[in-house]
């Protein structure tokens, strides 16, 4: 015979799994399913692009430069004979490359400020805000600019760039999240048994603003793209030969009347990773933010 405690425990509703509730929701997004897939479809390009790609990125063939699309060259050639489908499934390696690796570094960085200003407050916050505003201040892409001339064109330094110039967006939302439950219940109750404060930011407070942060981050990554893009194009990100999308719509622009692909395909495919993501992000932002959902 059971016992009234295990008759209680059997009779109480099971607590809610609130990222299960998100997943769910989420699936009812058409749109977010949508952006979701075409994402999916262009990481498995990038993983894949070596079993992919027919030839090789910057492989030259002076018998067919500036060719149409054809069997051998899908989406055309290039003035120097490569072709351009080949360029632009590497090129989706090194987009989302940059885009997921510069999120990530703003991501941490600027979490760890956000949530050390908002759990200490008083004069580390008003410090660590008022430089998030500066630089908050300074547009991205001006700001990313200036942070490449300084430490010159490459792979890395674009990503830095790009990573350093997001940073104060995550700083804020995770400040925002972290004074919403500096005061709460579980909070005094972890300093009361006395965890020390990095156990309490890294335990229970960082875990309960994952929400934010992963929206920001999906986010956030399409915005890198179109960064890392922007650099490129103007020269300041990856330099030739590589096949970086926004370097490739610089080299075609000069041919945009005579061979129109060379722009176009690299065009086509920015703005198709850069929409996937906006909708995959506000399909997530939908379903994990509960006010939305009253």
């Amino acid at each position: 015979m059971k016992s009234n405690k295990e008759a209680v425990l059997q009779a109480r509703p099971k607590a809610k799994n609130p990222w299960i509730d998100a997943w769910h929701s989420l699936k009812k997004n058409k749109m977010a399913c949508i952006g979701g897939i075409v994402l999916l479809i262009f990481i498995f390009i990038a993983i894949f692009a070596d079993f992919i790609a027919p030839h090789a990125a910057d492989t030259q063939d002076w018998m067919h430069i500036m060719e149409g699309p054809s069997a051998d060259f899908p989406l055309g050639t290039d003035s120097y004979g490569r072709c351009v489908f080949s360029r632009i499934v590497y090129g989706s390696r090194i987009s989302l490359l940059v885009g997921f690796v510069a999120v990530a570094f703003s991501a941490i960085g600027g979490g760890i400020i956000g949530a050390c200003a908002g759990y200490f407050r008083g004069t580390l916050d008003n410090v660590l805000m008022r430089i998030m505003d500066v630089l908050l201040a300074i547009p991205s892409i001006l700001l990313a600019i200036a942070i490449v001339n300084i430490l010159g064109p490459s792979l890395m330094n674009v990503m830095i760039a790009v990573g350093l110039s997001s940073m104060p967006s995550f700083a804020r939302i995770v400040r925002a999240a972290v004074l919403s439950i500096r005061d709460s219940e579980f909070i005094e109750a972890a300093v009361a048994i006395g965890d020390n404060t990095a156990s309490i930011i890294w335990h229970n407070i960082l875990p309960n603003c994952l929400a934010p942060i992963i929206v920001q981050a999906t986010l956030g990554v399409a915005s890198a793209i179109l960064s890392a893009a922007g650099l490129s194009f103007l020269g300041l990100g990856l330099q030739p030969p590589s096949p970086e999308w926004g370097a490739m719509l610089s080299e075609g622009r000069a041919y945009i009347y005579i061979a129109p692909w060379l722009t176009i395909c690299p065009g086509v495919s920015i703005v198709l990773v850069v929409l996937s993501l906006n909708l995959f992000g506000d399909g997530l932002r939908d379903a994990l933010d509960p006010k939305l959902k009253q």
